[in-house]
């Protein structure tokens, strides 16, 4: 899951009751949900999300990252409404949205190019929020009332380790937001994506040591 540009991460602390409202959207065995979401974050699947319709992400102002491989998605939307992603290498670009905070390529309530949707779409999983507790902002409300509707399941012991492992990745990365300088997620996107990237670190023994946690993250440099 590749990030998707918001606001900057506040200092609240982790929602552990993210995801268990009444109404609530079955979000999978936590254990295959962290696994499948690690391997989406690294580009070696989509990610499989129950939408059932559901176009918060959509509708919720947020800048899509389109990389230059992605041909076939940079074809089928019309130039004018890509622009240069900011701090990125050349050919990175970003998708913006409209005047209510709608992607401009969703049209009747759904996404006019799905067969060649941009990557960061493809991966993009509101269930992280509801993993790492990491809360949205206000003009997020959209994801956020859907994210406070998921709810996983823990049938197992490696689905509470891995839940405590993303929960520990992601109060690791606000404690250590100053020493991390650049390195550091800057918006709860990044936040929330990073610690579900990072969790493997954090199954077994003490926390990692703060370098290889930096060098993990250094290596996904080339993305916004």
């Amino acid at each position: 899951m590749d990030d998707v540009g918001d606001g900057p991460i506040d200092d609240d602390p982790i929602d552990d009751d993210a995801g268990c409202h009444d109404g609530s959207l079955a979000a999978g065995d936590f254990a295959s949900w962290a696994i499948g979401a690690t391997e989406a974050i690294a580009g070696g699947r989509d990610s499989d999300v129950p939408c059932h319709g559901c176009t918060a992400c959509c509708t919720s102002s947020q800048f899509v990252h389109i990389e230059p491989d992605e041909t076939e998605t940079i074809a089928h939307i019309p130039a004018e409404l890509l622009f240069p992603s900011p701090r990125a290498p050349r050919g990175h670009v970003l998708l913006g949205y409209d005047e209510r905070g709608h992607c401009p390529m969703l049209i009747d309530g759904g996404c006019s190019i799905y067969a060649h949707r941009p990557r960061t779409c493809r991966t993009y999983d509101c269930r992280v929020f509801a993993a790492t507790g990491v809360e949205l902002d206000d003009d997020q409300a959209a994801i956020r009332t859907r994210v406070r509707r998921w709810e996983f399941t823990f049938p197992g012991g490696d689905d509470r380790a891995r839940h405590e492992a993303v929960r520990a990745a992601t109060r690791f990365l606000r404690a250590h937001r100053a020493e991390l300088g650049e390195e550091s997620p800057s918006n709860p996107t990044r936040l929330a994506v990073a610690a579900t990237r990072l969790h493997g670190l954090f199954l077994t023994g003490p926390a990692p040591d703060l370098e290889v946690v930096r060098a993990v993250l250094r290596s996904r440099g080339d993305r916004p």
